[in-house]
């Protein structure tokens, strides 16, 4: 089992990176999560691994945080018909501790907004999890222990909409993250306004 790449991040895109260890390249497929945290090309990097052997191929998945990586073994693992690919997603769709309190709440509301999720799958993750875990309370403290800041909050809430809207997650994320970079709005309201503004402009 490979557990982590040390080396250099050859290239990126929101979906996978390329990481140059001792002359090899590996390809790895990373959530959006992932993405926002890693360095800029041609710096060290290190990154945690998850190998999916299959018939065909051996497929890495990348994240650069354990918690990130050991949600998609959860999934992957424990929920029926979920496989690497809609893990990701998840990952991609909502943040670790929002997914998390999502499950403990019942919401499947806000996990089948997520990009390849529906209502049905939703109820199977909060199902199945839920019976898995039996440490919802302590996922509730964990939750509470590390709430998103504001900021965060808002950003997902607007990313979600622009989702629910039929936007791609890859353009509704750039779109936000850049609003709120260069601090053009800050409630979720006026990012989601603004972020279908810059995405109609083909900004």
């Amino acid at each position: 089992m490979i557990t982590f790449l040390d080396g250099k991040l050859v290239s990126a895109l929101p979906t996978q990176a390329t990481i140059d260890v001792g002359g090899v390249g590996y390809e790895v497929f990373i959530p959006l999560s992932s993405y926002d945290k890693l360095p800029a090309a041609g710096q060290p990097i290190r990154i945690l691994t998850h190998l999916a052997v299959r018939e065909d191929a051996h497929v890495l998945y990348g994240f650069m945080t354990p918690a990130e990586r050991d949600l998609f073994r959860l999934i992957v693992n424990n929920v029926s018909g979920i496989g690497p690919k809609l893990a990701l997603a998840v990952l991609s769709g909502m943040s670790v501790n929002n997914f998390k309190a999502a499950v403990v709440n019942s919401d499947v509301a806000a996990i089948s907004k997520i990009s390849g999720l529906g209502k049905k799958t939703a109820e199977r993750i909060v199902l199945e999890l839920k019976d898995k875990l039996g440490v919802a309370a302590a996922w509730e403290a964990a939750s509470a222990a590390h709430a998103p800041t504001p900021e965060q909050e808002q950003a997902n809430e607007a990313v979600l909409a622009l989702i629910a809207l039929g936007y791609k997650q890859i353009e509704a994320h750039k779109a936000v993250r850049d609003l709120q970079e260069k601090g053009e709005a800050k409630s979720a309201e006026e990012l989601l306004k603004f972020a279908l503004k810059r995405i109609a402009a083909g900004r």
